[in-house]
């Protein structure tokens, strides 16, 4: 995990982040367990309270869950619910994309054309 002192997030928030990423995209599995949070907090080098505060945010979210002794462990993910969440994320960086075009004043035509040719090149 690669935390970044000058990023605009929060180090929880970049924490959340990258948990979050690996959860959705299959790379932690349900039944893992996270690091502890006071062994994240020295190899990162931050507080324990910004550990603490990322893992919440997740447990929040229903990703994880804090079992008595042991830490958190991941949720088993249901499919369908993964990829509501993987929509909403999607649905965020269209609605900015969005607001970015308006602000440069892109027609709604040359925006869907920068998505059409933006995915081509990804099919590529």
């Amino acid at each position: 995990m690669i935390i970044s002192q000058s990023s605009k997030d929060p180090i929880y928030q970049q924490i959340a982040d990258s948990f979050r990423a690996d959860i959705l995209e299959g790379r932690l599995k349900g039944g893992e367990y996270l690091p502890s949070i006071r062994g994240l907090a020295k190899e990162l080098r931050i507080s324990v309270i910004t550990t603490m505060k990322a893992y919440e945010q997740l447990e929040e979210e229903g990703l994880i869950t804090a079992v008595q002794g042991k830490g958190y462990i991941i949720n088993e993910q249901n499919t369908d619910m993964l990829k509501e969440q993987h929509m909403r994320k999607v649905e965020d960086a269209l609605m900015q994309a969005i607001a970015s075009a308006k602000i440069a004043g892109l027609s709604d035509k040359e925006l869907t054309e920068t998505l059409k040719i933006l995915l081509s090149i990804r099919e590529n």
